[in-house]
């Protein structure tokens, strides 16, 4: 009888640690698609310049928040968790720019507001990170300016 209660007591012990990490598991899951949401809502859509600052105070946010280092230029080093990276492609005439997130929220993302607040832009390029699933990169094009 006491083999059997002790075989009992093991079984519930496996039992409650493999629910517990399911549990974690899922908690996970929906706190990356919570996360995405917040960016993926911008994705393959016609946006306003107000909008791209929002995601970049967000993306710089949330690097500030999970640590991410920045290197000798005041970059955020990417790494293969949960770092977020957002570009903007400019077009001034002839010529096309791309601006890291870093650049315009130094700079003041106020000032970028001021000068873009009615260009148009589309998020076309969006990446995840392989091991979590979380966003990763962001690319904003300009596709056009005020009438």
């Amino acid at each position: 009888m006491k083999k059997f209660v002790i075989f009992l007591v093991i079984i519930v012990i496996i039992v409650s640690i493999i629910g517990l990490k399911y549990y974690s598991y899922q908690a996970d899951l929906a706190t990356i698609s919570q996360e995405n949401q917040e960016f993926e809502q911008y994705a393959n859509k016609e946006v306003y310049g107000i909008d791209v600052a929002t995601v970049i105070n967000k993306a710089v946010d949330k690097n500030t928040k999970n640590n991410i280092e920045k290197d000798e230029q005041g970059f955020f080093i990417q790494n293969d968790e949960n770092s977020i990276e957002v570009e903007v492609k400019i077009q001034e005439g002839e010529d096309e720019y791309i601006f890291k997130m870093e650049q315009i929220n130094s700079l003041g993302t106020e000032q970028f507001v001021q000068y873009f607040i009615n260009y148009k832009f589309k998020c076309s390029d969006v990446e995840y990170h392989e091991k979590t699933g979380r966003i990763k990169y962001m690319l904003f094009e300009q596709i056009a300016t005020p009438e």
